[in-house]
């Protein structure tokens, strides 16, 4: 079986022997069939062929968001991946964890961590109200959670 191997760099671009990939068609593919590996290994099989991507934490990147009309018409923040992967944020998946935003995605699947643009894109949608950082989308507010620390 013939094994590809591909980094992910913070803002989610995806590399292999140092050339971008660029097709979006690729990218998505590779953002719908990425699976975890029981030893934590990012991995996704292609016509019986293994492609690695090791990654910061995550290969799962927020690009881009832009607000959309969610369920029942609802505002809702719409979530940009590589190859132009699109969902509607859950807010409720929101944490902080060392430093980094991060939600879950595929259906609360795996996480995804904001690249630098996504989390500007962010910010007009944050508050402070005293007890740490709230989205607010519409008239919904959503506190971020701040993930336990790691035991030592």
């Amino acid at each position: 079986m013939r094994e590809y191997r591909y980094t992910v760099d913070r803002e989610g671009r995806v590399f292999h022997d140092g050339s971008e990939i660029v097709d979006p068609l690729v990218l998505r593919f590779f953002v719908m069939a990425m699976t975890r590996t029981p030893e934590g290994r990012w991995l996704v099989v292609c016509q019986g062929e293994r492609n690695w991507f090791e990654a910061d934490s995550t290969p799962f990147v927020v690009q881009r968001i832009s607000p959309v009309a969610g369920e029942g018409g609802r505002p809702a923040l719409e979530l940009r991946l590589a190859g132009d992967y699109r969902e509607v944020l859950d807010p409720a998946t929101l944490e902080v964890d060392d430093g980094r935003l991060l939600c879950r995605v595929r259906r609360g699947a795996f996480p995804a961590r904001f690249g630098r643009v996504a989390l500007q894109q962010l910010a007009a949608f944050l508050v402070e109200d005293g007890r740490g950082p709230t989205l607010v989308v519409g008239d919904a507010r959503h506190p971020i959670a701040r993930s336990a620390p790691a035991p030592r």
